[in-house]
């Protein structure tokens, strides 16, 4: 016969002491002991030279060139149709996979046509950018490091 003792085992609280002080301590960026200044300045070392890297950029679009010359129009035909299909009947496989294909056709042509310049810029310049942006990726690096 099972007493009163058996049945309803008293359980040990948890005592909070130095063993869960060390697992609540803060440690460093990756787990690692400290570094969170260094990997801070190698962030904002990062972020300058990308934005500097990113600043001397020039972006235009050229023609859409897709199967000839201004073809925009037929790259909307499967999106319409699509669109179409999704309008008569939300469940259609087919409506689906064809104003998905449109919208793909369309951001792909877009992107395919973008023509990227680099500025004229001086060489103490781009080094600078190129200094800042890897010294930063470097830095970010070592404070996640374990030693």
């Amino acid at each position: 016969m099972n007493t009163y003792d058996d049945r309803f085992r008293a359980v040990k609280p948890m005592k909070e002491t130095d063993d869960n002080d060390e697992a609540r301590q803060f440690k460093g960026p990756g787990g690692t002991p400290g570094g969170l200044g260094l990997f801070l300045f190698g962030l904002a070392l990062a972020i300058a030279g990308g934005y500097l890297i990113l600043n001397q950029v020039n972006v235009t679009s050229g023609y859409w060139r897709w199967w000839g010359e201004n073809t925009f129009g037929l790259t909307l035909i499967p999106l319409v149709i699509g669109i179409g299909l999704l309008f008569f009947n939300a469940r259609s496989i087919a409506g689906w996979i064809l104003a998905g294909g449109g919208a793909v056709i369309i951001f792909v042509g877009i992107l395919s046509n973008l023509e990227v310049y680099f500025r004229q810029t001086s060489l103490f310049n781009v080094i600078l950018m190129l200094v800042l942006f890897a010294g930063g990726l470097g830095l970010m690096a070592r404070a996640l490091k374990r030693f």
